[in-house]
This record gives C-alpha cells, structure tokens and sequence, in this order.
C-alpha cells in the first residue's frame, strides 16, 4: 500500500516545524520511516521537545510489533498513536488537577506532533452529523428508534461510519453524542 499524502503549507495547524504533509493512509514500516525521518529533521534543528516526542512514537510502533510478533498493519499503528494520545489527555487532566500547568503543557506539545502522523479528526459539528446519519441509517434498519438497551450498535454503526471515511474521533466524544442522541 503506498502513502497519500497532501501538501499543506509548513508551519501550519500542525505547528512550526511540523512536516509539510498529511497522512491519508500507509502501512507501519512507512510510517516508522516516516517518524525517523522527522526525527532527523528535529535533531538537526535542535528540537529536543519533538525529538522526545517522535523517539517516544518510534518507541510505541516497535514495542506493538513486538509484542504482536510480526508487522503492524496501518489500523494497528493508528491505534497505538491514538493510544499515546488518550495517555497524555488523561495526564493533562491529572496534571492540571494537581496544579503543574508545565507539565500539562508538555503533554499538549506531545498530542500536537502526535496527531501529525494520524488521520484527521473530525470537527463537533462533522461528528454530531456522522452521529445523526447513523442513528437515522439504524433507525430504518431496525424498524423503530434505538434505545439506550442498543447503544452497542449504534456506537457500532458510528465507528464503522468513522473509518469507511478515513477519519477518527475521540471515544468519549462519540459515547456522549450517541447518548445525547438516543435520549433526544
């Protein structure tokens, strides 16, 4: 599977010294090659916060190949990136909850050079869409409006939605909309 990538402009959303390209989809190797190359690239701009950083992704593929004992398809990288995300929101949340601002801090700069090798992730409004249609697809499906009994297939129905569009959300955000939207 070869790499999709669009050009943005440097130094964009993804922050300055961030990489001039967007992941669509590619396999663990290259994506390892990837994260290596941008590595090289920060150490020779003297960017230890994001050398950490891309050593730390390095460091995740390798230790989930390992542990799975042959190459990692795309879906499983993506999973271990969106993983090391999910730990750094929830040290923000303990950080800021016992007062270390620069720690929290940190670990905002780490998600940010994190997301740079995931697919986007969609916008509350884009989600809260994805959300409806589903639950509307679903609705017709079953003859009658889910309740909240059927919150696994429609968090089911979400999620195949999420990735047939190449996309990724946030877990929690999705659970929240799914309930609001069973409630309502």
């Amino acid at each position: 599977m070869g790499i999709a990538v669009k050009k943005i402009p440097a130094g964009s959303a993804a922050g300055p010294g961030a990489p001039s390209i967007r992941i669509n989809s590619m396999d663990a190797g290259e994506m390892a090659a990837l994260v290596s190359r941008e590595m090289v690239t920060a150490m020779k701009a003297h960017d230890p916060e994001r050398t950490g950083t891309l050593r730390l992704i390095l460091t995740a593929l390798k230790n989930r190949s390992i542990e799975k004992r042959e190459p990692l398809t795309p879906a499983e990288s993506e999973q271990a990136l969106a993983s090391m995300i999910k730990q750094r929101r929830d040290s923000i949340e303990q950080f800021t909850k016992g007062n270390r601002p620069e720690l929290a801090a940190k670990e905002v700069a780490e998600i940010t050079v994190i997301e740079e090798f995931l697919p986007k992730a969609l916008d509350e409004a884009g989600l809260a869409t994805l959300v409806n249609d589903a639950i509307a697809e679903l609705t017709a499906s079953l003859g009658h409006k889910p309740t909240q009994k059927e919150m696994g297939a429609a968090m089911k129905a979400v999620q195949a939605r999420l990735q047939a569009a190449g996309t990724r959300a946030d877990g929690r955000a999705v659970s929240d909309l799914v309930k609001k939207a069973l409630a309502g």
